[in-house]
């Protein structure tokens, strides 16, 4: 297979999906040997049995409607140029795929628990990124079924988006703050209250776990009260508590409810709620010199909602990565 052909795939693949190597190899210098398109990552089922994926449906320049100037109420407020993975769905019963051409990067996928089956995708950069599936069944329309924010936190207190400080930017009095950092990495929605959390920072930035609410389009970001510690993947449980795998050997918890201060306002900006956060050693020994820590190097963690393992309900497993298997936590 030739990378430059992209015809020989069918649509939607393409040639861009192929990036150009970051470095030129010893061997097939700046050739691309590999041929992948579709770049498909990860896959969640719908209710109905459909398979939704991550993956790139176009190259990486977004479509006009993503841009400034476009009439998109996302767009509107906050216009996005380029996406490098977009949505594609497979119906088992046709074994047809469908592609949805989102302005956001995607990454991994999530439905929520509203009417609409709205499916939440993290990998999302500077954004909350969302698809209303409901409205691409009824009209096939990738523009009217997508949406996005930015991550505005609420440094104003006033319960609403106003004009906002970028990232890096001296906060401001009056101001909200816009956050960025490398983004989301997990996503949960919340099964009650409708919104949707999501860790954050993995890679660079404070680390931590980040609420958003669909209905202001504000932002919470807690950040791990503890240096040097880094949340990877994660999820809900039905009461809310959020479970993170912890790069220090404990799956890390944290629980809005327990948060003493303001939620909003100018000291909401990460640390204002460490009381919220508790750390659970994972099993086995930890490094000489750090004695009462564990080794285990947990990359995600998954809530069992409906007892499917047979350890209860509402159980957080983790990849015990260390352990030659799944770590519960009761």
């Amino acid at each position: 297979m030739n990378p430059e052909t992209p015809e020989s795939f069918g649509p939607p693949f393409h040639a861009s999906a192929a990036p150009k190597p970051m470095q030129p190899s010893a061997y097939w210098g700046d050739e691309k040997i590999w041929s992948q398109r579709a770049n498909n990552h990860n896959g969640m089922f719908d209710r109905k049995g459909r398979v939704w994926f991550a993956a790139a449906v176009r190259g990486i320049d977004n479509p006009a409607f993503c841009k400034k100037g476009s009439d998109h109420p996302s767009a509107k407020v906050f216009p996005l140029d380029r996406s490098g993975r977009q949505v594609s769905m497979l119906d088992p019963k046709t074994m047809k795929y469908s592609f949805i051409d989102t302005c956001f990067g995607t990454h991994h996928p999530q439905f929520g628990y509203d009417a609409d089956d709205t499916l939440w995708l993290s990998g999302s950069g500077p954004v909350a990124g969302w698809v209303n599936t409901k409205v691409w069944d009824e009209t096939g329309d990738a523009a009217k079924a997508q949406g996005w924010a930015p991550w505005v936190l609420d440094t104003n207190g006033n319960g609403k988006v106003d004009e906002w400080t970028e990232p890096g930017k001296p906060a401001e009095a009056g101001k909200d703050m816009r956050i960025a950092g490398s983004g989301p990495y997990a996503v949960m929605p919340h099964p009650t209250d409708g919104s949707v959390w999501y860790t954050f920072n993995v890679f660079v930035g404070a680390p931590g776990f980040l609420r958003f609410d669909p209905k202001t389009r504000l932002s919470e970001f807690y950040a791990v009260p503890k240096e040097m510690i880094g949340v990877r993947g994660g999820d809900i449980d039905k009461n809310g508590v959020l479970w993170g795998s912890g790069s220090n050997g404990s799956l890390i918890s944290f629980d809005r409810r327990k948060c003493k201060g303001p939620l909003n306002g100018p000291n909401a900006t990460g640390n204002h709620c460490p009381e919220g956060f508790a750390f659970h050693k994972y099993p086995g020994p930890g490094f000489e010199g750090f004695e009462g820590t564990s080794g285990e190097a947990s990359y995600y963690t998954w809530v069992d909602h409906h007892n499917t393992v047979g350890l209860g309900e509402n159980v957080p497993l983790s990849t015990g990565n260390l352990n030659d298997g799944f770590v519960a936590f009761k």
